[in-house]
């Protein structure tokens, strides 16, 4: 009888352990995969409006974004990557990687092997982005899949001698409704089918730029037609009866910051210009010296109180700014609203390219689709993140990156998810469940095996005889 009880016990136990571990773990495995068979291929639309700064969501009126918000998730704000400009955090949107490994450094570059320059209107040579594979590349390789672009940066540029299979060359003068024309029309016609594309419109960047962010009136008016195009992007997906089964996120790459005349860093007044060549300029300002790196390191790092200098080794590694050979020798931040000039006036009431850390950088992130749940939102997660996420939904084994998919699991429909306050619950129920049964079961234990009342030993009849000596 003992045996058996200790038997059950022990049987019992595993099992209420097998079905506990099992419970908490459970969170950590993918519900349902991908369906990746040619007719029900994930499809998936990564739209951007440059410079759209997170809190503009508060202070301005969106109905269309808002409609999209609310029948789909929003992440409130995200941490960009540093330097916080147009072409590095495209970049790391598309391949999960900080600036130091995707090779896009900077909106204007140096590369001291080729000596040659990029910029905005010298992006051509694949060389410059070769360092990287975007996920548009990753999924051309994919069998019997294609991808269209609408002047993301990057997409028009053969990346490991690969472009999208539609793209357009990058033009400012073409329209946002020319831009969604073409993608929604290759999103319906493409055979194989279009799964991945990317439409890209530069306001309300510009206008942030000109005005300010806190050029309240100027700003309205933008930010008004940015949302107009968000309603025109969403009837067009739903006459074309794409609504239902298309993915669809909105981003941007960075926010914007107001700037001032009474806040200029003029670097004329501490170094001739002789000694360096200014590779990239504010507010983050790379340079090339000419002479002794050193010497020109020390005229500009007391040149002013509002900007920090660093040698190339010094970069604060939060920065994760350091280990790629377009990064220059020294490197100057300014902080948040002042601009790094060469005895010039200020030209710009907004700009951007600050700390990463600062929320006047941030922009937000709002996704609708059946990869998507409805009605949640997030407080935040980083650029580098967005990747991994896309992987994910369009059934793409992603290179590695920077990323942690983790953090974007609560976003989508497939994914169990948990947060702290309830893990920690859960956590607390389940070892009080377990301390309760291991009671009730030592008690059961002890009940069953315990010995009988003593009673006198009754002796026969021939067991009297004294003991022989």
């Amino acid at each position: 009888m003992k045996q058996w009880v200790s038997w059950m016990f022990s049987l019992e136990m595993s099992s209420t352990m097998k079905l506990v571990l099992t419970f908490i773990f459970s969170g950590t495995l993918t519900v349902c995969g991908g369906n990746t068979t040619n007719s029900l291929l994930p499809r998936l639309l990564l739209v951007s409006f440059d410079g759209f700064r997170a809190d503009y969501l508060h202070n301005y009126e969106f109905p269309h974004l808002q409609k999209f918000i609310e029948e789909g998730v929003l992440v409130e704000q995200i941490e960009n990557v540093f330097i916080t400009k147009t072409f590095p955090n495209h970049y790391s949107i598309v391949t999960g990687l900080y600036e130091e490994s995707h090779g896009i450094v900077a909106n204007a570059m140096y590369d001291a092997a080729t000596k040659k320059y990029f910029s905005e209107h010298n992006d051509k040579e694949s060389f410059w982005w070769n360092e990287a594979t975007p996920i548009w590349v990753t999924n051309e390789l994919q069998a019997n899949r294609t991808s269209a672009a609408a002047m993301w940066p990057g997409t028009d540029v053969k990346i490991h001698n690969t472009t999208p299979s539609y793209f357009m060359n990058y033009s400012s003068s073409v329209t946002f409704d020319e831009r969604l024309g073409n993608i929604t029309h290759w999103l319906t016609s493409s055979d194989p089918p279009v799964t991945f594309a990317t439409l890209y419109w530069e306001e309300p960047d510009a206008s942030g730029h000109k005005y300010g962010p806190e050029g309240t009136e100027q700003m309205r008016a933008v930010l008004k037609e940015v949302d107009n195009h968000v309603g025109n992007l969403v009837q067009k997906l739903k006459a074309l009866g794409l609504w239902e089964s298309l993915n669809v996120i909105i981003t941007s790459d960075h926010g914007m910051a107001q700037c001032s005349q009474d806040r200029l860093i003029n670097l004329d007044t501490c170094i001739s210009r002789g000694n360096y060549t200014l590779v990239d300029s504010t507010p983050v300002a790379a340079i090339l010296p000419k002479g002794n790196k050193t010497y020109v390191y020390n005229l500009l790092k007391n040149c002013s109180l509002n900007m920090k200098v660093y040698l190339k080794e010094d970069i604060p590694k939060r920065f994760h700014y350091q280990h790629n050979d377009r990064i220059q020798p020294i490197i100057l931040v300014a902080d948040e609203g002042w601009t790094i000039v060469q005895n010039d006036s200020l030209k710009k009431l907004g700009d951007h390219g600050y700390d990463n850390t600062l929320p006047s950088m941030h922009p937000f992130l709002a996704a609708h689709g059946p990869a998507f749940h409805r009605g949640y939102r997030q407080r935040s997660i980083n650029t580098v993140d967005i990747y991994p996420m896309m992987c994910h939904i369009l059934g793409l084994k992603p290179q590695p990156s920077n990323g942690t998919f983790g953090n974007t699991k609560c976003l989508l429909a497939d994914q169990w998810c948990i947060n702290l306050p309830e893990a920690i619950g859960i956590v607390i129920g389940v070892l009080l469940l377990l301390t309760t049964l291991t009671c009730l079961m030592i008690i059961m234990k002890n009940k069953m095996g315990s010995p009988r009342p003593f009673s006198r030993l009754q002796l026969q009849d021939d067991d009297d005889d004294p003991l022989i000596g």
